[in-house]
């Protein structure tokens, strides 16, 4: 029964993380560090990073609220309005292709806590979150629950927008 969780995850997170989807830890953690502020995902300590104007902060954390709850509703058009058209880690017709097949076939509830702006600069800034994400297959009734870290990076578009997720599984 696992397999099959594992699949859509598997098929939904690898369509977002876009071009990352065949490299080794060690090579995602390269690109994290280089292609974006730095945060160390592999390990170290969580810490909010200082000097993110508080109206930016609630902008970029009402942001990732709203990408959770687009995907959790189904909705998706508020989903293709919260990521980035021009997304570094991810296609955007194919992730929009990958999310309206999942929409179809599971229900994902996908819970966040301990959200953490880790790193910020005036246009990116990377999300940490602890998830647990709730799945049920439709047509079998089958449910599976997962946990895992995640680092979302948004950039500043019109609004804060979705540019790549980096996810670790903790099982």
């Amino acid at each position: 029964m696992k397999n099959w969780l594992v699949a859509v995850m598997a098929m939904f997170l690898l369509t977002a993380c876009g071009d990352e989807k065949d490299a080794s830890p060690e090579q995602l953690q390269k690109t994290i560090d280089e292609g974006t502020a730095g945060f160390e995902m592999l390990g170290g300590k969580i810490q909010e990073a200082t000097g993110v104007p508080e109206d930016e902060k609630q902008q970029i954390i009402d942001a990732f609220n709203e990408y959770i709850a687009a995907f959790n509703d189904k909705d998706l058009q508020r989903y293709k309005t919260i990521i980035s058209q021009n997304a570094k880690g991810f296609d955007y017709e194919e992730d929009v292709k990958a999310a309206t097949e999942v929409f179809k076939q599971y229900d994902i509830n996908r819970s966040a806590e301990d959200i953490t702006i880790v790193n910020y600069k005036a246009d990116e800034a990377q999300v940490f979150s602890n998830l647990t994400t709730n799945t049920k297959e439709l047509e079998t009734g089958a449910e599976m629950s997962g946990t895992g870290r995640q680092v979302t990076v948004f950039v500043k578009e019109d609004l804060w927008k979705v540019s790549s997720i980096y996810y670790i599984g903790n099982e």
